[in-house]
This record gives C-alpha cells, sequence and structure tokens, in this order.
C-alpha cells in the first residue's frame, strides 16, 4: 500500500498534493492523511504545509519510540503500537499520529492493516467518522491485533507442553525463551500503552473533541488493554511452567538413564565375581574343573542362573 489522503466524504486520494492540503487546512475540512514509507520529502510537507513542532517531526522521523501522547500548541502527537498479521506476529507495528480536530496524520515505516482496513471501510461508507472517533478506530484497531497473536501464542504454549512431556530438547527450550521474549517485547508496549490510555480515562490529556461519547470509546481501548496486559502475564505464568516442566522432564529421563546404567552395572557385577572366581590358579581349580561339563554347567550355567536371578529381583522391584 501507499500513501493516501481521506477526505470526509470517504474519498481517497493516493498522489499526495502540497497546494491541496494547504486548501484544506484554511478551509477547515477534517482529512486523513496516511504516510507509508515516508520520505524526506513528506517530513518536509509536515514541517511547512503543516507547521508542526521539530522535535514531533523529529520524533516521527525516528521509529523505536515508546508508546505516548504528548500535547503541542495546535496537534497531539500519538505514539501507539499494534502487532503484525501471520505469519510476521513476532513484529510489532509502530504508529505515529498528528491529530486535532481538522486532520489526522498517521506515520507508519510497515504494513499496518488496522489504516488499511479503516480506509476500505471508509471508501464504502462515503462518510469520513468525527476526529475522536476516527483516532479511537484506529487505537482500537491496533489494541485488538494482539488479541489473534496471542491465540496463537495459547495454541503453541499448549503444543508445547505436550511435547515436552513426550520427550524434552534443547529445540524446546530454546523455543520457550523465544516466546519469553516475544512476551517481554508485548508486554513493555501494551504496559505503557495501559498507563496512556489511563490517563485518558483519567482525564488528562485534554484531546479535542473529547465528549462523553468519546470517553466511551477511550474507556473501551483501556479495557481492552488491561485484559491483554492480564493475558500477557497469564501466557508469562504458563512459559515458566513449561521450562518447570521441561527441567522436570529432563531430570527424570536422565534418571532413568542413571538407572538403567545402574541395573546393567548389577548384572554385570555377579558375572565378573564368578568369572574372577574361576580364573584362580588353585590346584584344585585346575584339576577338578576343567572339562566341558565343569565349564557349561559351572562357568556358563552359573552365569545364566545370576543373570535370571538378578532379572527376577529387579522386575519385583520395579526397576524394569
Amino acid at each position: 500500500m501507499t500513501s493516501y489522503l481521506l477526505d470526509r466524504h470517504g474519498h481517497a486520494k493516493t498522489a499526495i498534493e502540497r497546494d491541496e492540503i494547504e486548501s484544506r487546512l484554511e478551509n477547515g475540512d477534517f482529512f486523513w492523511l496516511d504516510l507509508h514509507a515516508p520520505t524526506e520529502a513528506d517530513f518536509q510537507l509536515l514541517r511547512d504545509v503543516f507547521g508542526f513542532h521539530s522535535l514531533a517531526v523529529e520524533d516521527a522521523e525516528h521509529f523505536g519510540q515508546r508508546a505516548k501522547i504528548e500535547p503541542y500548541e495546535n496537534f497531539y502527537f500519538l505514539v501507539f503500537y499494534g502487532v503484525a498479521p501471520p505469519p510476521d506476529e513476532d513484529r510489532l507495528v509502530e504508529l505515529h499520529c498528528f491529530f486535532s480536530d481538522h486532520f489526522l496524520v498517521t506515520v507508519r515505516r510497515d504494513e499496518a492493516p488496522a489504516c488499511d482496513a479503516l480506509r476500505e471501510r471508509y471508501e464504502r461508507q462515503g462518510a469520513l467518522a468525527e476526529p475522536i472517533r476516527l483516532l479511537y478506530q484506529i487505537v482500537d484497531e491496533l489494541v485488538d491485533s494482539f488479541f489473534p497473536a496471542l491465540a496463537d501464542l495459547d495454541d503453541e504454549i499448549d503444543a508445547l507442553q505436550d511435547s515436552i512431556l513426550a520427550d524434552p530438547s534443547d529445540e524446546q527450550l530454546q523455543r520457550i525463551f523465544e516466546l519469553r521474549r516475544r512476551l517481554s517485547r508485548m508486554r513493555t508496549v501494551v504496559s505503557q500503552e495501559r498507563d496512556l490510555a489511563q490517563r485518558w480515562v483519567g482525564g488528562a490529556p485534554d484531546l479535542p473533541h473529547l465528549s462523553p461519547e468519546g470517553e466511551h470509546y477511550l474507556r473501551d481501548v483501556h479495557d481492552h488493554l488491561v485484559r491483554l496486559s492480564e493475558r500477557i502475564d497469564g501466557y508469562r505464568e504458563l512459559l515458566a511452567g513449561a521450562m518447570d516442566t521441561y527441567f522436570s522432564a529432563a531430570q527424570r529421563r536422565l534418571n532413568t538413564v542413571v538407572k538403567q546404567l545402574t541395573v546393567v552395572a548389577a548384572i554385570f557385577l555377579p558375572l565378573s565375581f564368578i568369572t574372577g572366581f574361576f580364573g584362580q590358579n588353585f590346584g584344585w581349580l585346575v584339576r577338578h574343573v576343567g572339562g566341558w561339563p565343569e565349564f557349561v554347567f559351572l562357568g556358563l550355567g552359573l552365569q545364566l542362573f545370576a543373570i535370571a536371578l538378578m532379572v527376577v529381583y529387579f522386575t519385583r522391584r520395579g526397576w524394569f
């Protein structure tokens, strides 16, 4: 997808002209400008035509910001995150917003299904929502993008636990660490957004057009973020439990191997004694135990009897 401008009647234009934006700003008609993979010319447009503060434009140029909202003289600068759609759930989508009662400018480096879906919806409807509701819808779509990613993560954790119980391996432990790192990134972002939404529902800062109806929208976002935070904490506990299960299964497997080696060593212990005894060079043994019958019955017979006796004993003890 490329950058586009969406007017209040739902008409989208991919050719962004400087004169048209200046005209819309003068008339006060609300519009939405989405800049995907912005160039230096796009940021120069934000400086010269919109007159955004240099610090806000500098923040918009550098991705990797923390989730935040900063009020300026005639606009608000907002940073919010979502999750990329499958199969890139590991990647976070960072969205920068310049918001006022006359315009919404979104700046993004990656694909943002939340923005594209809203654009298609308003093109079909033929009318753009009021500013605060449009901002809510974008933020709500970004927040809701976490839920499918967490649902897939839940299924993967369940499958991982089952495979650990069946046969623990180093690859499973490595995957647990990878999932914990992914959850840690999500938890950091969601915590920042939850604190930000808490400021909204608490009444600060005052957003333009924040009517009682708008407050309901923002409270809904806050509720979703609280649920996300609780689910992420729950999955972190599940991964901690999966790690404990891995170490328990690995220890159990080690104990089984040690027990098997002990059984083998115990079986060979009487065999070593018998062969050592009859291998002594005493005169009586040399004169009386030297033919095939003695070799078969005393040599092989005693060894087979010792093995059978040990097998019966270990079986009754439950070691086999």
